[in-house]
């Protein structure tokens, strides 16, 4: 039994998109993407699974990695990725460049028709208070793993450190890295 809960936030492996640069659709795993996580899949996970709640974004990119991993996850619509809206599949170098600029220096901005920073953090804040008002003392819901996106990851580390959303762009999620955080005492917290 503990009094902790536990979160492993897994980014999906590469894609296209990803590579090119392009804003994301719903789209694959590429090759390389795969290959990346066949191989973190043929480490072994054991900090991965077994007890914990498995939950994946809804987007085909995030099921086939956490299908890739081993993982019998359950789609959670909260875990979706950013919604570029218009923007959707376009190179960067397809946008205007100063509603690009308008959407990456004002994070409560969405020229693009979809949603902005701040929208995308609330929604990962709603969804880490639904994890914190589970039964801690539960082996079930102590431990949570999910394959989501970078964006999300972003959203959630900076709330774990209570930073503000202008921060949003300094923090690198690279393919199939992983996030912890714990929550305790009322507070999550960031474990690197």
């Amino acid at each position: 039994m503990t009094d902790v809960v536990r979160l492993i936030l897994v980014s999906h492996a590469q894609t296209d998109a990803m590579a090119a640069p392009r804003f994301p659709a719903d789209e694959p795993l590429n090759a390389t993407g795969h290959r990346q996580a066949q191989a973190v899949a043929a480490l072994g996970l054991r900090d991965l699974g077994g007890q914990a709640r498995q939950l994946v974004g809804p987007e085909q990119r995030a099921r086939q990695t956490a299908q890739l991993l081993g993982l019998a996850a359950t789609t959670e619509p909260r875990l979706a990725d950013l919604d570029c809206g218009r923007w959707q599949g376009q190179a960067l170098q397809g946008v205007p460049p100063e509603e690009l600029r308008v959407w990456l220096c004002d994070p409560a901005q969405a020229p693009h028709g979809g949603e902005s920073i701040v929208n995308l953090i609330d929604r990962i804040a709603g969804w880490l208070e639904s994890l914190e008002s589970l039964d801690p003392l539960s082996e079930s819901a102590s431990r949570t793993v999910a394959v989501t996106h970078p964006a999300v990851i972003r959203a959630a580390v900076l709330l774990a450190l209570d930073v503000g959303p202008k921060s949003f762009w300094r923090i690198d999620i690279t393919p199939l890295s992983r996030t912890v955080m714990h929550f305790r005492g009322h507070r999550w917290t960031l474990r690197l």
